[in-house]
């Protein structure tokens, strides 16, 4: 996985950078095809926004988020991340694992036995 980070207009403090790179590196948690993750900090006027860009092997997502502290808007937008990979990984594990129900010849041999008093006759049960 390739990581960049990058910032615009302001110079991103070195605990700041390995706070993002130790958020990034949980990303692995829900998907394990990243590519890369590229990160932007800008700032602009009172505001830092951050903007992740994650290469996955057949999507892309971007997530962008923003706040007054630069520390804060990596921590939001990393949450936006999670979140979005989390409900990936569900859509990918759920994706095509849907229970059949058990065929004719193989309910009879688990083993279970009918009630007393039940018929497997088929046809109308009124008296005539």
């Amino acid at each position: 996985m390739n990581i960049n980070t990058t910032a615009r207009h302001f110079d991103l403090a070195k605990d700041d950078r390995d706070f993002a790179h130790t958020r990034m590196e949980k990303f692995q948690r829900f998907a394990k095809d990243i590519h890369e993750i590229h990160l932007v900090v800008t700032a602009e006027r009172y505001l830092h926004v951050a903007e992740f860009t994650l290469r996955l092997k057949q999507r892309e997502l971007v997530v962008r988020e923003e706040a007054p502290e630069p520390r804060r808007a990596i921590d939001l937008a990393a949450d936006r991340v999670d979140q979005q990979l989390r409900r990936l990984h569900d859509r990918r594990v759920d994706h095509g694992h849907d229970v059949l129900p058990p065929v004719d010849g193989q309910a009879g041999a688990s083993g279970a036995s009918k009630p007393e008093g039940e018929d497997d006759s088929v046809g109308d049960s009124r008296e005539a």
